[in-house]
């Protein structure tokens, strides 16, 4: 497979497509839904979902030929797309947290969405 460089993906879209979004953001979903279902702070879904953009760059480097923190040389262009790959987990990451985060919210203040009559 040859790469084609672009800004978002490295190898091609459905490579970008398969791992980052769809099993990378599932999981940054799920990390955001724990960290909120825990009451949790922002620095630990921080946290996870930098441990998770390691992960999934390890798949692109190990699945598909892309490139990882190591060697040395290759580390610009690695985090160059680590860094897509952390604000594209961040976003699926705080979604979930912001779906838990509201679903506790009306559960615990129900009254506040009663109907006033």
């Amino acid at each position: 497979m040859t790469p084609e460089m672009a800004l978002l993906w490295e190898v091609s879209l459905v490579e970008f497509l398969v791992v980052t979004l769809v099993i990378g953001g599932g999981l940054a979903f799920a990390v955001g839904r724990s960290t909120a279902q825990s009451w949790s702070g922002w620095g630990f879904l921080v946290f996870g979902i930098a441990l998770l953009t390691i992960a999934i760059r390890f798949l692109h480097f190990s699945l598909f030929h892309g490139t990882f923190f190591l060697p040395p040389a290759t580390f610009g262009t690695a985090l160059h797309y680590g860094l897509v790959d952390f604000v594209v987990l961040l976003l699926f990451g705080a979604a979930g947290r912001a779906t838990m985060r509201s679903a506790q919210m009306a559960r615990q203040y129900r009254f506040l969405s009663a109907e006033r009559r």
